[in-house]
């Protein structure tokens, strides 16, 4: 939109936090982030996971209440609680006038004016007493803040001097650049209250992209706004569209483009063509002439480049930072309803994935699963819903089948006897195995060859070695693969005409067959290492759950903010709806990440409902 003159980019992101990736590409080109919250609800989770983010990134920021005219609205709540969060930052420079239902306008206050609407009239309005003592106390903490930003104000400040209106205004721009002061504004979006001077406080007092912060190189420069110089842009987003095609959303950082030429993705070194330069306007993308910088643009059907890279002019290289998404805390077994849609299943996986990188999409070989993991349920479920609107593919979601393993306990001889004749050259192979555990579990088989004076020749002990490896890909227990065996080949027979590879390929597994059963064989489950950060409050609840899901708590340490993060070890088998049930406990305050860690022989009662759940389902396979 253009408001006095001055273009601003709005970069409008979901409140909801399964969508917290679109907070992290927003906030990578924003000069200046706004948080909007509900004057009626206050301060909600959202509201202060928002903020915790943009401190971090210390990201200059301005905070609106915004429904001021709802119900039963209360200013004095909403402005402690907006106090609370962003502590004596915070300065009310748009304070209203009435409240609830009589909210009718609203007081400027560099202008020390009040003003009421009427649509889109507005009208000059008395400044009563109340609202007076509102001006003083906001003009105190504002003069307070505004002195912090040079050593010239300060001193005139602890003399006791008056600053100027200038003074005020310039120090303003200064001090919401450095993040000294956070002003915040009360407004109706619905019935237009104060949204013009809204607009113009934001043109007048937030950065421009002259006055923002430099951006950051890969290694570690600092690259300031600047058209004079070669074109360098980084992407933020990517929008996957089946008809318009890839749209690739970039702030321009040095440089202008007028949508032709040639461009080179410096983090991938490939060459991108450019037909094409838009704006956006909603979901329209309106062909512009030219872009400068410090506006943000799409070029469409980019090839290779993915949110993130960067665009520049080949001569003149340059590697913006990466965006650091979070990582997936759920995952969910994807398959497509008709059997056909597989080809379409994944082609519109992997677009989506390049539109939203929070979201990762693997195959499992050993469970023959797609897993798509997010940040959320809504998270995934949303993924499922873009599937059939955006790629025609219907799917249906499942829990993963949790990638368990066999091992053994103790040691078994076996002896695995081939003997085949069926006239003419027949087939025969004998071996002598001992399979005992090698007490490594990141190995599947470990083959030792004990054999003496020739029992079993040479040149087909190999062929032993692959009939076992070829075993152990299936455990007998529940035909998940083994791990941690050794295997000892100490004897065996051969005949000098009817002995082959095959031969002792095929002893070798029916040795397998016989004596793993008679080593104790046991099931293995993948724990994962468990890393929760929750406010102190819910610690309880916290530990309380995981003893439940079979967990061990490993330690404690503090972080700031008054949060702790407890350390623990769960099976995974437990901890595919965490991020869900962890949400719930700490009414979304609460975050984690896992990794995995080992694997770990699991409970009895547990391993025999596992067992019959893979016998069953090998049956329904078949």
């Amino acid at each position: 939109i253009e408001v006095g003159g001055k273009k601003l980019n709005i970069i409008d992101v979901p409140g909801y936090f399964d969508f917290i990736g679109e907070w992290y590409s927003a906030l990578k080109v924003a000069d200046c982030a706004i948080i909007v919250a509900d004057a009626l609800s206050g301060v909600e989770v959202g509201t202060e996971k928002a903020w915790e983010i943009i401190s971090e990134r210390k990201i200059p920021a301005i905070f609106v209440y915004n429904r001021t005219d709802r119900e039963n609205v209360n200013v004095d709540n909403a402005l402690a609680a907006a106090q609370k969060l962003i502590g004596n930052k915070l300065v009310p420079m748009l304070l209203p006038v009435g409240e609830g239902l009589s909210f009718q306008g609203v007081g400027d206050l560099l202008g020390s004016k009040a003003y009421t609407y009427d649509g889109a009239k507005r009208t000059d309005a008395a400044v009563d007493g109340g609202m007076e003592a509102k001006f003083a106390e906001s003009m105190e903490r504002l003069v307070e803040c505004v002195a912090e930003t040079s050593e010239e104000l300060m001193e005139k400040y602890f003399d006791g001097e008056t600053l100027s209106e200038k003074e005020i205004a310039d120090g303003l721009k200064v001090a919401v650049k450095d993040e000294l002061i956070v002003p915040l504004a009360f407004v109706s979006s619905m019935k237009n209250i104060g949204i013009d001077l809204l607009l113009d406080f934001i043109v007048k007092f937030a950065p421009s992209p002259e006055e923002a912060k430099p951006v950051k190189t890969e290694d570690g420069k600092e690259v300031g706004y600047d058209a004079s110089q070669p074109f360098a842009a980084q992407i933020f987003k990517t929008i996957a569209d089946p008809y318009v095609g890839k749209l690739s959303l970039f702030k321009v950082i040095t440089g202008k483009s007028n949508g032709s030429g040639e461009l080179l993705n410096t983090t991938q070194d490939k060459k991108e063509k450019i037909n094409h330069v838009y704006s956006m306007f909603g979901k329209k993308q309106l062909e512009i002439d030219e872009i400068y910088a410090g506006d943000i643009g799409a070029f469409a059907k980019l090839s290779d480049s993915i949110t993130g890279d960067t665009l520049c002019d080949g001569k003149h290289k340059v590697v913006f930072e990466k965006i650091n998404f979070p990582s997936p805390v759920i995952s969910m077994a994807v398959s497509p309803k008709s059997k056909g849609d597989e080809d379409k299943l994944g082609s519109g996986l992997q677009r989506l994935k390049e539109e939203d990188p929070t979201i990762s999409v693997e195959r499992n070989v050993e469970t023959k699963q797609t897993l798509i993991s997010g940040l959320g349920e809504v998270h995934i479920d949303v993924i499922s819903c873009k599937l059939k609107s955006k790629f025609g593919v219907d799917v249906e979601l499942s829990e993963p089948i949790v990638p368990f393993r066999e091992t053994v306990k103790k040691k078994a001889t076996a002896e695995g006897k081939h003997k085949k004749q069926s006239g003419g050259r027949g087939q025969f192979g004998v071996v002598f195995v001992d399979f005992e555990p090698s007490g490594d579990l990141e190995t599947d088989l470990e083959f030792v060859d004990k054999v003496v004076g020739g029992a079993v020749p040479r040149n087909f002990i190999p062929a032993v070695e692959k009939g076992l490896k070829d075993c152990v890909l299936e455990g007998v227990l529940a035909g998940y693969p083994v791990v941690g065996l050794r295997a000892t080949l100490f004897d065996g027979k051969f005949h000098p005409v009817d002995s082959d590879e095959m031969s002792f390929k095929m002893a070798a597994s029916l040795a397998y067959r016989e004596g793993m059963p008679k080593a104790n064989p046991v099931l293995l489950e993948p724990i994962y290492e468990v890393k929760i950060a929750v406010p102190e409050e819910y610690m309880g609840d916290i530990m309380g759950d995981l003893n439940k899901k079979r967990g061990r708590i490993l330690g404690m340490e503090p972080l700031d903010g008054g949060k702790q993060r407890i350390n623990a070890e769960a099976p995974l088998a437990e901890l595919f709806k965490y991020a869900t049930e962890l949400r719930s406990m700490t009414q979304a305050r609460g975050e984690f990440t896992m990794a995995f860690s080992r694997y770990e022989e699991v409970p009895a009662a547990i391993s025999d409902k596992v067992i019959a759940d893979a016998k069953a389902r090998k049956a329904g396979e078949k």
